[in-house]
């Protein structure tokens, strides 16, 4: 099991603050996001969403997640 936090706007796309989503094993990014619905995945899959596993920011290319692993979406930051 894994925890997909959201911030921004992506709380409202996925529902809620966060989800948890049962995976068999490690898990690369691409695969996650083939398993959620696609009005979520997409945004999601946006290269500008940051991404923080664990509480750390970490880069998209060549992630995967495990077991216990937290991994947050953050949207870009629109000025105002």
């Amino acid at each position: 099991m894994i925890k997909l936090v959201f911030l921004g706007r992506l709380v409202d796309l996925a529902g809620g603050g966060e989800i948890d989503i049962a995976i068999a094993g490690p898990t690369p990014l691409e695969d996650l996001l083939l398993g959620l619905p696609a009005p979520l995945a997409e945004p999601l899959a946006d290269p500008r969403v940051k991404l923080a596993l664990n509480g750390r920011l970490v880069p998209r290319e060549s992630l995967v997640v495990e077991a216990g692993d937290e991994l947050a979406f953050l949207p870009p930051v629109s000025g105002g």
